[in-house]
């Protein structure tokens, strides 16, 4: 009798009128803010993919989650301090990242309508990345024993969605993550091995950030009946 009852409460969970799930893709490029290269917030030098899934929980809100690979390059000739172009650092990153949060609507977000159905939001949670851990010395960047390394990030997006057709949205968003790592560039290894090579350099007391800046095409499913598409 017990497990009946638990059956039928998950099933009742997973009926709850009005869920809407979407799944589907997001491209576009990554670019970093650190102590090496340009100094642009949003200018990706490197491209990312990744998958995204949300649960619209109501009109107003939906959970999110996300994976995405992306890479970068951090090149000091292309910046516009004469301090980076005269010391011509030139860094190559790749980030796997892992992100869950709550996506905020601006306006009324209805999928459960027909028409259009259109909004800005607002997401942010808690990110998990790994990244190349490396260092420069000498003016070579040198790969630390082919480790990597992990970190936790806040993401602050903001973006827009559109549906295009009944069971495909189309969005656009740019998303800083402030990472709690200063060695996306490789100027602050956290290494007690490394301390004698004093290869630190550039403002230790300003953690690094990245951007994925991107679309994302999502298909809908476990609509409402039609019945209800007018309430």
């Amino acid at each position: 009798m017990r497990t009946f009852l638990v059956l039928i409460v998950v099933f009742s969970f997973f009926e709850m009128k009005g869920q809407t799930f979407e799944v589907g893709v997001m491209a576009g490029g990554l670019n970093n803010i650190g102590d090496v290269g340009r100094t642009n917030y949003i200018l990706p030098s490197g491209p990312a993919f990744g998958g995204i899934f949300k649960w619209n929980k109501s009109k107003r809100y939906a959970w999110r989650a996300s994976v995405l690979y992306g890479e970068f390059t951090a090149d000091d000739t292309k910046s516009s301090m004469t301090s980076r172009q005269q010391r011509g650092y030139v860094v190559d990153n790749s980030i796997l990242e892992f992100s869950a949060g709550l996506e905020l609507n601006f306006v009324e977000y209805n999928l459960h309508r027909l028409g259009p159905a259109f909004t800005p939001y607002l997401y942010t949670g808690i990110t998990y990345f790994r990244y190349d851990y490396n260092y420069i010395d000498a003016n070579q960047v040198i790969n630390y024993d082919d480790q990597r390394d992990g970190a936790f990030a806040i993401p602050m997006t903001i973006g827009f969605k559109y549906r295009i057709s009944q069971v495909l949205i189309l969005g656009g968003e740019i998303g800083a993550r402030y990472t709690f790592t200063d060695n996306l560039d490789f100027s602050n290894p956290e290494d007690d091995n490394l301390d004698s090579l004093d290869v630190e350099f550039g403002n230790i007391f300003s953690n690094d950030w990245y951007v994925f800046s991107g679309l994302t095409l999502t298909y809908t499913f476990k609509r409402k009946p039609c019945s209800d598409c007018f309430d």
